[in-house]
């Protein structure tokens, strides 16, 4: 196996737990935090519509975003088992550089197909609720293409220097 096959398993590690950050920063962030979406929140509101209403829609998103949070736990425990079991390995080159690109690289691939998916596509939610969220998505949909193109040249730049891909 060359360096690069090997350096693939620390990449699919990095890239599993970027999908999973990604997700719990948008899940903490947007969805917690700020309060400007909820996983349902385009179909139940809890904004202009009765206090029953809003409450019943809070509760529906409530459950959906327990639902998100589960799947990012799930991809965020994979990355662990994956970079656990690449770490083991004696001929796994280790290297800062590749394990940083996996994680944008993961993080930029969730917002993309979250963004396409859930906001563009099913309409589900969109980044902001309130107003024109066309922009806000984008904005989105953008930092994935950005995380993506950062992630994948760090990794590609990394491949081709040997000091990192020599074996430990």
């Amino acid at each position: 196996m060359d360096n690069a096959s090997k350096l693939r398993q620390l990449t699919a590690a990095g890239t599993l737990l970027g999908i999973g950050m990604g997700g719990f920063v948008d899940g903490i962030l947007f969805h917690q935090v700020l309060q400007l979406h909820g996983m349902l929140s385009a179909k139940y509101p809890r904004t202009g519509v009765d206090a029953t209403t809003a409450l019943v829609n809070v509760e529906i998103n409530m459950f959906w975003d327990g639902l998100f949070h589960a799947f990012t736990w799930t991809m965020t425990a994979l990355g662990i088992a994956l970079l656990w079991h690449a770490v083991q390995r004696r001929d796994v080159p280790l290297s800062t550089r590749t394990l940083v690109g996996s994680l944008a690289l993961g993080w930029g691939l969730f917002n993309l197909i979250e963004g396409v998916i859930d906001h563009e596509l099913l309409g589900i939610h969109h980044v902001v609720e309130a107003g024109n969220h066309l922009p806000w998505d984008m904005a989105f949909l953008a930092s994935g293409v950005v995380l993506i193109l950062f992630g994948w040249s760090t990794i590609r730049a990394d491949h081709g220097d040997d000091t990192a891909t020599a074996a430990r």
